[in-house]
């Protein structure tokens, strides 16, 4: 029997497969990226006062979400979300997240760009792209919530600059990143030792793919928010990606607006984010969708991630997830 969906808390249980022929159990793939992580966020909240989890709304930050309920219950998760609200995010994401928020009685946390924006402490981008005007509010938010440990869905097979990283990375007093100086994590240990003003980032999925949280989406049957399936939309071309008609995101006079049916593989900025075309209009369809695709989400729907070759890693190293 597994796991129903982390809306209804159920008392956790780990699935396994028999071993063709051999009569004994053993653990599918997926049960042991599961125990990794729940493993992982249990030794976070037990190392570190303040943890705080980022919450987009997004199918990464669910996941983890889901794998920490799993971790404590019965009990609540024991800590807040947080979440870099830039201004620019799909309606139908924000109102998944305070859904969720709201349904497990958690505490969430909103740090505005848009804010920032208002009062001088940032400028506008040229582009109108706000992804990368995300680091300053997230390391205030940070600073003022004496987070010291920070979680994240970020997946190694995203971006380059992923695959670097530790599943415990340290950031300096100015929450930046070196990605030359980072600690060994053998055997399963994890180094969190920091200093006044320091900070680790926990990226409990670390070592999952896109068709790894995709199969335990189907697997544990989580919700997200309806973007993720096919659906109708007004979009128009640009960069090589199906972009969103919106009140952040409009056509050019050149731009030709067309409905089609289309999903989105990462949620991130209206402003930035591209759809892809597509009938999966299931969890199923996506499985098998992602099973045959040859490039990530992000190099296939962000724009801001084409601003240069090490865009991710810049951003990193300045303090951003």
């Amino acid at each position: 029997m597994r796991t129903p969906p982390v809306n209804a808390l159920p008392a956790p249980t780990i699935a396994r497969s028999d071993s063709a022929g051999s009569g004994s159990a053993s653990l599918s793939q997926l049960d042991v990226l599961e125990s990794e992580a729940i493993h992982i966020i249990r030794e976070v909240v037990a190392e570190f006062e303040r943890p705080v989890l980022l919450f987009s709304g997004g199918k990464d930050s669910v996941v983890v979400l889901h794998l920490a309920a799993k971790a404590f219950w019965p009990g609540k998760v024991p800590f807040p979300l947080l979440h870099v609200d830039t201004g620019h995010n799909f309606p139908e994401v924000l109102e998944f997240r305070d859904e969720t928020v709201a349904r497990l009685g958690l505490r969430l946390e909103v740090a505005s760009v848009q804010d920032y924006i208002d009062d001088g402490r940032l400028t506008e981008r040229a582009d109108g792209t706000r992804n990368p005007l995300q680091t300053l509010p997230l390391l205030d938010a940070i600073t003022a919530g004496r987070h010291d440990a920070v979680f994240g869905g970020a997946r190694r097979d995203e971006d380059k600059a992923r695959a670097k990283e530790r599943i415990l990375s340290l950031r300096d007093e100015f929450g930046q990143w070196d990605p030359r100086n980072q600690r060994p994590e053998l055997w399963n240990l994890y180094n969190g030792r920091h200093t006044v003003g320091q900070h680790v980032r926990a990226f409990p999925i670390s070592n999952w793919t896109e068709l790894n949280v995709w199969r335990y989406i189907e697997r544990e049957g989580i919700a997200l928010p309806p973007l993720y399936y096919a659906h109708e939309r007004e979009v128009y071309r640009r960069d090589g990606m199906w972009r969103a008609v919106g009140p952040v995101s409009a056509p050019l006079a050149s731009e030709t607006v067309v409905s089609r049916t289309v999903r989105y593989r990462t949620v991130g900025d209206m402003s930035c984010t591209g759809a892809v075309d597509s009938d999966a209009a299931s969890v199923q369809d996506v499985v098998r969708e992602i099973a045959v695709s040859t490039i990530t989400e992000r190099g296939a729907t962000r724009a801001d991630d084409r601003i240069s070759e090490a865009a991710m890693e810049d951003r990193k190293k300045d303090g951003y997830f």
